[in-house]
């Protein structure tokens, strides 16, 4: 299924991704507008964008211009949560072990209240399928769980029978839909 995933992911046009990335954004932006409490204050877990995810690169820029502080997410273990980050848009980058752009200044920060969690796939329950490192679901296991919002191409929606170890989001953000509607933390 990963497979299949990331072969139609790198079969689209760049001009159709591109599109289909600004209207993530959009929809991503007007959630965070509808869901932050003081967007100054409170810190959004964003991803640096592998493999042919969506690419928010610009809704990163305008809420860092914002004032939204921003985090990534950086494997500091194999088999064990995410630690993040500080980030803005524009500073100096370096890649991490497992070849993930962070920011060359590693300014740590807590986990952030607000997740954005990028999805190779997603179910219509809102469980992810990532790339099988288990890093995103040990990072939501421990409370106070951060209000996740998946982002994904809506034709990645696929049918998959989740693992005890899976985290269900919050809601799952697509160019054309969220999951499932009217639940969104």
């Amino acid at each position: 299924m990963r497979a299949t995933l990331k072969a139609a992911r790198r079969a689209l046009d760049p001009l159709d991704k591109a599109r289909r990335d600004a209207l993530i954004g959009a929809r991503v932006l007007a959630w965070w507008r509808a869901h932050s409490t003081r967007e100054a204050d409170q810190v959004l877990g964003v991803y640096w964008p592998l493999r042919g995810e969506p690419d928010l690169q610009p809704l990163y820029l305008e809420l860092a211009r914002a004032g939204v502080p921003l985090a990534l997410p950086l494997v500091v273990a194999p088999d064990s949560a995410l630690a993040f980050v500080a980030w803005v848009p524009g500073e100096a980058m370096v890649s991490d072990r497992m070849g993930v752009a962070v920011p060359a200044e590693q300014r740590m920060v807590d986990r952030p209240g607000l997740l954005l969690v990028p999805c190779l796939g997603f179910t219509a329950e809102r469980y992810r399928l990532g790339y099988g490192g288990g890093y995103y679901d040990r990072t939501l296991e421990d409370a106070p769980r951060p209000v996740t919002v998946g982002v994904a191409y809506q034709a990645d929606q696929v049918a998959f029978a989740e693992g005890q170890h899976d985290v269900a989001l919050d809601v799952v953000l697509t160019e054309g839909s969220s999951l499932p509607p009217g639940t969104d933390r």
